[in-house]
């Protein structure tokens, strides 16, 4: 059996994750089970969902056991099996984790699954047509609500997530503005990916300025937001936001270490009658078949290119993961592992 390299959870963040939170660990593989498989990962995925597990407190999950593989995405080949649907060489999905192979119960229901490599790079299982996209969808679709003609708006517009709901809102003829840090990014969202504006919230200090910049990029103001950040972001929102607006919150990676992110102005729910929904993609898996296929078609009909930073082995997967919850990542953050 091949040796295997695994990244643990070695010790819980006080405060803002470092590498000394990880370990780099080797073992065997063991024999396979009857109903397991042993795959091998070509790709990891790394979400800034990972560093809430980090956490030991109340999250919607478990916390990430200590000294175990990091709990992440992954899609590689099946290399042996004793399961009668899966065979050597096929292309798979699986919560493999921060680790080059893994050995998978395949009869746990959607703890595998065969993915077609014919015309998606099988990358982007991972990301647009993969967890971040059906979150995309789900939030603009189910959550938002919007009406083709309304104006829509994204935090980390640029990230797997945000990239792949322009795209979306763009196909469904939204008005769509997108909120990144820096110029590169928001040149990126605007020329690459093709929505209408992009404010750079890093050319702000305070959510009234950044706020003001929305105004100008949104003149009819904000229909529905999609929101992966919080604080300053979701403030400067909120002030432009539309009578019966409606918020999708995905995530709030500026809290994510710890501190609080109070709202400033709290009465603009009440004021305009705003809907404002928390979600988790997982606890909606009838809406990823529709969702799966529309983003595949997009990606397949060359209507949406989304960007992938991807850095090459497992070792570099704790730096590659810190530099995600910075934003130094264009579209979705990889490891590749072959």
């Amino acid at each position: 059996m091949p040796t295997n390299h695994i990244i643990v959870l070695d010790n819980r963040p006080e405060g803002e994750a470092t590498t000394s939170n990880f370990k780099l660990i080797t073992a065997e593989t063991p024999a396979l089970q009857d109903g397991q498989v042993l795959v091998k990962h070509h790709y990891l995925s790394l979400d800034p969902y990972m560093r809430g597990r980090m956490n030991a407190g109340k999250n919607y999950a478990q916390p990430q056991p200590l000294g175990e593989a990091m709990i992440g995405g992954t899609v590689g080949e099946v290399v042996e099996s004793k399961h009668a649907k899966f065979t050597v060489g096929q292309t798979v999905l699986c919560m493999g984790g921060w680790q080059e192979y893994s050995v998978i119960n395949a009869d746990a229901v959607g703890a595998l699954k065969h993915v077609n490599a014919e015309k998606i790079s099988i990358s982007h299982y991972l990301g647009a047509v993969g967890m971040p996209g059906v979150t995309a969808w789900y939030g603009l679709v189910k959550i938002i609500q919007a009406k083709p003609g309304a104006t829509v708006t994204v935090s980390a517009a640029s990230g797997a997530v945000g990239s792949a709901f322009g795209a979306l809102a763009k196909a469904r003829g939204f008005r769509v503005v997108g909120i990144a840090g820096g110029k590169a990014k928001c040149d990126y969202v605007v020329n690459e990916l093709g929505f209408d504006a992009c404010v750079d919230y890093k050319e702000h200090t305070d959510y009234i300025s950044l706020s003001k910049a929305l105004r100008d990029a949104c003149p009819n103001g904000i229909d529905g937001h999609f929101e992966n950040v919080g604080g300053m972001v979701l403030d400067a929102v909120m002030l432009r936001a539309n009578d019966f607006s409606r918020v999708a919150v995905c995530g709030m990676i500026a809290g994510y270490n710890g501190e609080p992110l109070p709202m400033t102005n709290p009465t603009l729910i009440l004021k305009s009658r705003m809907t404002i929904e928390g979600f988790i993609v997982s606890e909606h898996m009838e809406v990823w078949p529709e969702a799966l296929a529309e983003l595949a078609e997009l990606i397949a009909s060359g209507k949406f290119n989304p960007r992938q930073t991807i850095a090459q082995g497992i070792a570099s997967a704790p730096e590659a993961f810190l530099g995600l919850l910075k934003g130094q990542n264009f579209g979705k953050q990889l490891v590749k592992l072959v």
